[in-house]
């Protein structure tokens, strides 16, 4: 009796490579080739450029102000050998935005192309358009947005000091995996005096139309920041099970 319609059934429920088949004590050359395609589409996402320009007329077209700034990593191969350089601004940026009067704002959102770009040319949008209205409803004073080229998560910690924005979200392209090299991360940070690790940071992972929606992250990101206003807290402090809150709450000063 024929195994195929269970294979069909179990591959039907993830993208995760399970019962490949096999011919003789190799894989069938249609999962090789298959392989071979997802592991060259990871490629390309690593070194795919930024198109900061189609997201500029997308902010733009909504009235959301936006800024640029570009990491100490000044090319795509400097970023990918030098992470330190990914984590901090060049000179130019710093000076740009220590300059810029963001008005004392609640968040500054930081979208910086990582690991993937194509996640923020494919996730980004569905993201922003799901999430600023969750902004206006709690009343959070938005910094202007800010896109980041060459850039590591971290780099969100320096330029929400500079804004003087009490936390940082930076939606980053992921590390490609070979079946989704468009995988977008949400990283949310309080920003705090002195160093911050990775402990201070809260993530939601896997946005994406195959993994977590963008719509739903939204709602978890949106979540996440309400808890961190009202307690205070981001990272291991916070608990990311985003039980059902009060929205609309976390703007007020404190104490």
């Amino acid at each position: 009796m024929s195994d195929v319609p269970q294979r069909r059934t179990l591959r039907s429920m993830t993208s995760a490579r399970i019962v490949l088949g096999r011919t003789g004590s190799s894989l069938p050359l249609r999962e090789v080739l298959a392989l071979q395609t997802d592991h060259a589409l990871a490629r390309d996402a690593v070194h795919l450029p930024l198109d900061a320009e189609s997201l500029l007329d997308w902010l733009k077209a909504r009235g959301v102000p936006s800024l640029m700034a570009q990491s100490a990593a000044a090319s795509r191969e400097i970023y990918l050998r030098r992470p330190d350089l990914g984590r901090r601004l060049d000179a130019d940026s710093r000076a740009h935005l220590a300059l810029v009067d963001a008005g004392a704002p609640d968040l500054v959102v930081v979208v910086a192309d990582g690991l993937s770009a194509a996640a923020v040319h494919r996730q980004a949008i569905p993201f922003l358009d799901a999430f600023l209205p969750h902004v206006a409803t709690c009343g959070w004073r938005l910094a202007p947005l800010v896109i980041a080229r060459e850039a590591r998560v971290a780099l969100g910690d320096e330029i929400a000091a500079l804004l003087g924005a009490r936390a940082v979200l930076v939606l980053i392209g992921e590390r490609p995996g070979l079946s989704s090299p468009d995988s977008l991360g949400a990283y949310l940070s309080l920003i705090k005096a002195g160093a911050m690790t990775d402990a201070d940071r809260n993530c939601v992972s896997n946005i994406r139309p195959e993994g977590l929606p963008p719509d739903m992250a939204a709602d978890k990101v949106a979540r996440l920041l309400a808890a961190a206003f009202q307690t205070g807290r981001t990272g291991v402090g916070l608990n990311d099970e985003t039980e059902p809150l009060v929205l609309g709450l976390g703007s007020q000063d404190e104490g």
